[in-house]
């Protein structure tokens, strides 16, 4: 049975092995193009990649060894668990696995009368939602930080115009929107979240 997979004569290796090149082909605009043109955390590259090629070759193989489809999708979520939780993956993070693991799956059974075309129409809805999401979340996103600021008197409400151009002056960045997380008085001074598109 087993054996049957991994001989090259297999009609079935072919496709497994085209399967395997589009899976390739989607992973790597999806983690490479996408994931790391909005992170920049190269350190994971190598484990997505990784585990999107060894998901798909364990579901390719499940028809050749008496395995059953729910057990082999648990045993790799299982390892995946025991080995990110001590990490501290962001839920950004965590949807890049899992539309890793998505894709590899994907693309690694054969579904019945199932037209290449159809595979392909598939990855790439999923990897365009995935930049569309992106483009979205970024074009909505604000970068932060706190500083202290020590002109009490701008941070009355009449005054929020003249507060944003002096917190741009100060910080050089073009400060859209301010957070008052707390004002000491008897120091004169006031810890402020500033928020801008960097």
């Amino acid at each position: 049975m087993a054996d049957n997979f991994f001989n090259l004569n297999n009609p079935n290796f072919l496709g497994i092995m085209m399967r395997f090149a589009i899976t390739l082909f989607f992973l790597f605009i999806l983690i490479r193009v996408i994931y790391f043109r909005y992170s920049k955390k190269e350190k994971f590259l190598f484990t997505f990649f990784l585990m999107g090629i060894m998901v798909f070759f364990i579901v390719a193989i499940l028809k050749s060894v008496f395995i059953e489809f729910g057990m082999a999708l648990g045993l790799f979520a299982v390892f995946a668990i025991l080995r990110f939780r001590t990490r501290n993956f962001s839920l950004k993070d965590m949807s890049y696995i899992f539309t890793t693991i998505g894709v590899s799956v994907i693309n690694a059974l054969k579904l019945l009368k199932f037209p290449l075309l159809g595979v392909l129409i598939i990855n790439a809805i999923i990897v365009l939602s995935v930049f569309i999401l992106e483009e979205f979340l970024v074009r909505n996103k604000f970068d932060s930080h706190s500083i202290i600021y020590d002109d009490l008197e701008l941070l009355k409400s009449n005054k929020n115009q003249k507060l944003l151009k002096d917190l741009s002056t100060r910080t050089g960045k073009d400060i859209l929107k301010f957070k008052i997380r707390r004002v000491d008085y008897r120091r004169e001074i006031a810890v402020l979240d500033v928020f801008y598109k960097d």
